[in-house]
């Protein structure tokens, strides 16, 4: 029995957020592995989803989102992007931007292709590949002076006759970096002279601390008809748990998407998705706060763990700092939490080469209380 399990799925058989997660609780632990925030979103919006389950609103919707969610999407992106998306064929709701990015991967890539993931990343990008039965190649984020830029050598190289879909990130999760403008503009002429796809995860698109440094792919010359943006307002209102996301796309590349989406959660959790619509359309001056409170957070986090000896790496957005501990990460990781009362994640479970292994991921996304505590105890492990 202890084969069980099919052969492309037992490297993802545990999870190092469930472990951390797991050391984190028994410890009693400062959680700043996990990327969720510990304190609430929108009012507005939370009152609207409270109002919806008790008003009845707690059943089965239309397996694409609801009407009035999907043109609040559109909408949005629309006033901050430019550009147009019809909401009736060019977009989907899923549980989650992990399920719109794992449909994408099982809708649009055959088994045998490749598939091109940007190293370290998300831990679900490589599971999803192997769901799919294709083929990961990556390529490495390099240090670019105190952070990380992308290879763009070692970019061109990935690419092959056989690369159906690449995935991008950006701002990136776990480094914190931002893809520059000419990165994106070369992924996007290699997927045009190549003819591949791309999946542009964007669930920090709210979250960069300089906002007018934000690109979308989908927005440059050649690539809305061949790019999947996926996002979700977990990061940006502070709703990890409502397993709300979307894919954004040309209607046959959509149709393609939810045609694996409906077979795996059918519909998405109804009674949130009218709060996120209100949240999308009206709280963006909320977003704007967090952003600059996360900036905040960040520097808050990173200062400290300098101070105690830990270089850190430039942080562009999103809820992440990585910091060089100048050990095995994954052995430091699993000792903090008796040791010091905090918890972080090996940025080595992240990726597939070694050159990750001091690395770890630290999330600010926390009230200051919590940060200043979580600092304190880090500290008084170390005296």
């Amino acid at each position: 029995m202890s084969d069980i399990l099919v052969e492309r799925l037992r490297p993802y058989s545990s999870s190092v957020f469930e472990e951390i997660s797991r050391l984190a609780t028994s410890n009693e632990a400062v959680d700043l592995g996990q990327g969720f925030p510990d304190y609430e979103g929108p009012a507005a919006m939370l009152e609207l989803a409270r109002s919806a389950i008790s008003g009845g609103m707690n059943h089965y919707s239309s397996s694409k989102g609801q009407a009035v969610l999907r043109e609040a999407i559109v909408a949005e992106r629309g006033r901050r992007l430019g550009g147009g998306y019809d909401p009736l064929a060019e977009v989907v709701v899923t549980a989650g931007a992990t399920e719109a990015l794992t449909s994408a991967m099982l809708a649009l890539v055959e088994p045998g292709a490749e598939v091109v993931l940007i190293e370290p990343y998300y831990d679900s990008y490589a599971a999803a590949v192997a769901m799919a039965g294709a083929v990961p190649r990556t390529v490495a984020m390099v240090s670019d002076g105190d952070g990380f830029t992308l290879d763009l050598d070692e970019l061109r190289r990935s690419i092959t006759a056989r690369t159906r879909l690449l995935v991008v990130n950006s701002p990136h999760n776990p480094s914190g970096s931002l893809l520059r403008p000419a990165d994106l503009r070369l992924i996007a002429e290699l997927a045009c002279a190549h003819d591949f796809l791309v999946v542009s995860d964007e669930v920090y698109e709210h979250l960069v601390f300089d906002a007018d440094d934000y690109l979308s792919i989908a927005t440059l010359p050649g690539m809305r008809e061949r790019t999947i943006v996926v996002s979700s307002p977990a990061k940006t209102f502070h709703v990890t748990g409502w397993r709300i996301g979307w894919a954004l796309g040309p209607a046959p590349l959509i149709h393609a998407i939810h045609a694996a989406k409906q077979y795996l959660s059918f519909v998405s959790p109804a009674p949130f998705q009218p709060a996120v619509a209100h949240a999308l359309a009206h709280e963006q001056e909320w977003a704007a706060a967090n952003r600059a409170a996360l900036r905040g957070k960040s520097e808050l986090l990173s200062t400290a763990l300098r101070d105690l000896g830990y270089p850190v790496k430039r942080s562009a957005g999103g809820y992440f700092v990585c910091a060089d501990v100048g050990s095995d990460g994954t052995a430091f990781c699993r000792e903090l939490p008796a040791r010091a009362g905090v918890a972080a994640i090996p940025v080595a479970a992240l990726a597939a080469r070694s050159q990750w292994n001091n690395l770890v991921r630290f999330a600010y996304c926390k009230r200051d209380a919590t940060l200043h505590e979580a600092i304190a105890r880090l500290g008084k492990a170390q005296s």
